[in-house]
């Protein structure tokens, strides 16, 4: 067991874990931890905890010290200067005329690299632009292109829902998300009523699309025939979020349509389940049979297994031997083809011989 300290080093982002060692780090206090493009300045985000080694993705990097009020202006000071190496970086990118999007500017807490973020369509050649910025910024540069969804998470926003964006507030981790899920929500598939600003999927689909598939495997489909306390009907409209069901009530002159909880309304389901039941005792049958066996009979005792049915005939017919002695007056062995050409009694035209025996046997008729 190891104990693990969860570090974040952004405002939303994914959650670092690292050896707190003697130190002993409480929820949202600043700490400076050892990485591997250096030294990074972060906020605790969960307490310690012990947890296994083996859990862990990667091995533990320590945690360095809780930061003090020198290392917090001195973190102050380098974001001040990555907004001076933004608009520098900007401008070296017209001069050099790339089709780039510079998004953020991120300098270590040691100050031994500078990182650009920047989105672009297809590859970018910017070896020239590198060398740039290392004669003006005189440190180690690295320019590392993101998607759109990392752009969005970087610079932030409002999403249609009038909120923050999720990626930029809460979210550590991008999920995947499918139209497949919109589908199960039954909501409009118009990419603008669908799309966050990011112009991908958003990613409040995945939220609740556990609910639903867990739900809708409770109700009955649309169109079902289902009885509820007031008679039989059909199934019309399906609420997931309230676990309601809206069923056309049949009358003999009229049709009525009501609301009823699930658990209001019976309908006839397929019995999956007990047919994967019968399935998995069929399969497991032989091994119950071996199992019996072998508690009625002693470990040296020998046991045949029968074959299934009609296997036993099949063996036992294709090793019996069906030679006969044949019975010299009731048979006689037809020739062979040397001896019908010794014998001379072939016939060269067999159709005139078969016309020959059809017009004896008519004579023999008259």
């Amino acid at each position: 067991m190891a104990k693990i300290v969860g570090v974040r080093f952004q405002n939303a982002g994914k959650l670092f874990y690292f050896d707190p060692g003697e130190l002993w780090p409480n929820p949202g206090d600043f700490v400076i931890v050892d990485t591997i493009r250096g030294q990074a300045f972060g906020q605790v985000i969960t307490g310690m905890r012990e947890t296994n080694l083996e859990t862990l993705d990667s091995p533990l990097k320590p945690i360095l010290r809780i930061a003090t009020e020198d290392d917090i202006i001195h973190m102050k000071d380098n974001e001040e200067f990555e907004r001076k190496a933004f608009d520098i970086c900007y401008r070296k990118i017209v001069e050099h005329q790339l089709e780039m999007k510079l998004v953020q500017v991120e300098q270590t807490f040691d100050n031994s690299k500078l990182i650009f973020y920047f989105t672009a369509n297809g590859r970018v050649d910017f070896r020239s632009l590198v060398k740039d910025l290392a004669s003006v910024f005189h440190t180690r540069i690295e320019l590392r292109q993101i998607g759109v969804r990392d752009e969005a998470r970087m610079i932030g926003g409002l999403g249609p829902c009038g909120l923050a964006i999720c990626c930029g507030t809460f979210l550590g981790d991008f999920q995947p998300v499918s139209i497949k899920m919109a589908k199960e929500q039954n909501l409009s598939l118009n990419p603008t009523k669908i799309s966050g600003v990011c112009g991908r999927l958003m990613c409040c689909l995945k939220f609740e699309d556990e609910h639903y598939v867990k739900t809708r495997k409770r109700m009955p489909k649309i169109g079902k025939d289902v009885e509820t306390p007031d008679g039989f009907g059909t199934v019309i409209d399906l609420n997931v979020l309230k676990e309601t069901v809206t069923v056309r009530i049949h009358r003999e002159d009229s049709n009525e349509i009501k609301t009823y909880p699930i658990n209001d309304v019976v309908w006839f389901k397929m019995e999956k389940e007990a047919e994967k039941q019968k399935i998995t005792k069929a399969e497991n049958l032989m091994p119950a049979q071996e199992e019996m066996i072998a508690e009625v009979f002693d470990e040296d005792t020998e046991i045949r297994v029968l074959p299934e049915d009609g296997e036993e005939a099949r063996e036992s017919a294709d090793e019996e031997d069906f030679a006969f002695t044949p019975d010299d007056e009731n048979f006689m062995q037809e020739p062979l083809s040397d001896e019908i050409e010794q014998g001379g009694n072939v016939v060269d035209d067999w159709q005139e011989e078969v016309a020959r025996a059809l017009r004896k046997s008519d004579d023999n008729k008259s």
